[in-house]
């Protein structure tokens, strides 16, 4: 069974998220224990294409025991993403389109493997984040309603 160790919490609300898509992660041994027991963040970074590779840039992954790590650790480094040519092709295309973007989603595993779930995304205008926002509270509003009733 999968697990969840991280989670782009703030994709749902700053993007509509479209279509997703599994990627294998480049992770040293140290990140793969600190993904492993939670530490890290997803939030505020994105995937781009750089040098015909898809990278993941802007995410937060310390070292497992900062205390022994390289001195030369970096842990926002880029890390190289791995899908299929045939995949890379495809989003390669819709990087091009006018307001599309790729987001980290999730970063789990899946046997053996650290993956993380991309999607692609159209960025929303602030109106739409509110009503966003006003539809989860009305929906767990009327979830709490039905609760009582119960």
């Amino acid at each position: 069974m999968a697990m969840e160790y991280l989670r782009n919490k703030k994709a749902g609300l700053n993007y509509t998220l479209e279509e997703t898509i599994e990627a294998g992660i480049q992770l040293l041994g140290t990140e793969v224990k600190s993904v492993k027991a939670q530490h890290g963040s997803l939030n505020g970074s994105h995937v781009a294409i750089i040098n015909d590779e898809l990278v993941l840039l802007g995410s937060h992954i310390p070292a497992w025991q900062e205390k022994n790590a390289s001195s030369a650790y970096d842990p926002y480094r880029t890390r190289t993403l791995l899908v299929k040519k045939k995949e890379l092709l495809e989003l390669t295309k819709i990087l091009k389109t006018k307001g599309l973007t790729i987001v980290p989603i999730s970063l789990y595993n899946k046997g053996p493997l650290i993956k993380l779930t991309i999607a692609v995304a159209k960025g929303k205008k602030t109106v739409d984040k509110r009503n966003t926002l006003k539809e989860r509270a009305d929906k767990r509003d009327m979830d709490r309603i039905i609760k009582e009733v119960r």
